[in-house]
């Protein structure tokens, strides 16, 4: 129970800590007034959602510290990803109307948590060319604007996302390949 407590402390800091963060750059204002401002609206956003961010709090520093690097690694891809299926849509807009063959794909997808399955459908939307329609289970409804971004649903980006969350606890029970 203390540990449980110690752990609901320590994220919540955390949560407090980012939030400030944020709300510091985006203000860019350091007087007294904006920082307290600041600080009374991060203390109750923090009281009221710290859950949301860390769901799982079995997992120790060191590992939310190499996850925070893999989802660095992975946003970086990503973004690379998205300038190269600008360039694309960019040949699919100023080409030929044969370019444009509008579909709904279907794609299964092996992410275990929700989490997971919230950052690949919005890797998917982000990337110009698709869009995430649905999601039922394990299942994506996807529109692809052509053939050539619905072959861009090959399993990368969805590896990619497990790779993040590798070893987490809520991993390992939902896979059952550990306990």
């Amino acid at each position: 129970m203390e540990k449980e407590t110690t752990n609901l402390t320590l994220y919540r800091a955390i949560v407090f800590g980012l939030l400030m963060v944020i709300w510091v750059i985006f203000s860019g204002l350091l007087d007294g007034f904006h920082l307290t401002l600041g600080l009374i609206s991060c203390g109750l956003v923090t009281w009221m959602s710290s859950d949301l961010l860390f769901d799982d709090r079995e997992i120790g520093v060191r590992d939310r510290l190499r996850q925070a690097a893999r989802i660095s690694v992975y946003l970086f891809w990503l973004l690379w990803q998205i300038v190269l299926a600008n360039l694309h849509l960019l040949k699919v807009a100023f080409g030929s109307a044969d370019l444009r063959q509008p579909q709904i794909v279907r794609y299964k997808t092996e992410l275990k948590t929700d989490f997971e399955k919230f950052l690949l459908a919005n890797s998917i939307t982000l990337t110009p060319g698709t869009v995430t329609i649905k999601i039922l289970g394990d299942t994506f409804y996807i529109h692809a604007i052509n053939d050539f971004a619905a072959k861009g649903l090959d399993g990368e980006m969805d590896r990619r996302i497990g790779h993040i969350f590798e070893g987490s606890k809520s991993n390992v029970d939902a896979a059952g390949s550990e306990a």
